[in-house]
């Protein structure tokens, strides 16, 4: 395993103090938990949003200072996942619905589960749209992203080509135990809004990933 930086010791530090705190609360006063700790644009959602924001911001930064070094497969790789990024950002603060005070059109009102707007809480016939895509397929990407793909980039020279093309991030071993060991902990929070704290881990845990990943030579000048 590779040595951690310092960014890395302060985010899974904040990592475990925010479940610590979380996991004391839904075990000794779940009301505090489900309407403070993890409310609606309380601490644990703002916290995910910063680290979902500003790991688009980092990807678009990568980006544009590199653009005239990069090629087309370099750039389509790190403008998507920026994208991507930027997207999951804004739908954590339903695009600054609540901050701004906008009310949501009569379409949201009617189709989302919390009157919204934004697209992971719509309902299609009864179902979530959040639990079927967001989770479900997610957890599928999660899977392959942290427990298989880095085995096969380090087993295969050939998958790794193809990944630095597309300069996708590689996840270091400590990136992986964090996963798994957030994935343990959320089990102890005993509330329907435990998942936030699981979002968080995966805010912070991405943000590490793509600040200093395995394969950081992709965003090297000359690689």
């Amino acid at each position: 395993m590779k040595t951690l930086t310092k960014t890395d010791y302060l985010g899974y530090a904040f990592l475990i103090i925010a479940f610590a705190i979380g996991i004391y609360y839904a075990s000794t006063n779940i009301t505090y938990f489900d309407t403070v700790y993890s409310k609606e644009d309380g601490f644990i959602e703002n916290s995910q949003f910063i680290f979902i924001f500003f790991s688009s911001v980092l990807l678009f930064y990568r980006f544009f200072k590199l653009f005239k070094h990069k090629n087309i497969y370099w750039k389509i790789g790190v403008l998507g996942m920026a994208l991507v990024f930027l997207f999951g950002a804004g739908e954590e603060i339903s695009w600054g619905q609540r901050i701004f005070n906008i009310q949501s059109s009569e379409y949201f009102i009617e189709n989302n589960a919390q009157g919204e707007t934004n697209l992971h809480n719509m309902v299609v016939e009864g179902k979530k749209i959040n639990k079927i895509i967001f989770s479900q397929l997610l957890t599928i990407i999660l899977i392959i992203y942290i427990l298989i793909l880095p085995v096969l980039y380090r087993k295969f020279k050939s998958i790794q080509k193809l990944i630095n093309l597309f300069a996708i991030p590689i996840v270091k071993w400590h990136h992986t135990i964090a996963f798994l060991a957030s994935t343990g902990l959320i089990f102890f929070v005993n509330s329907d809004r435990k998942w936030e704290l699981y979002e968080l881990a995966f805010g912070v845990i991405f943000f590490l990933i793509f600040l200093n990943p395995l394969n950081k030579q992709i965003y090297n000048v000359t690689s």
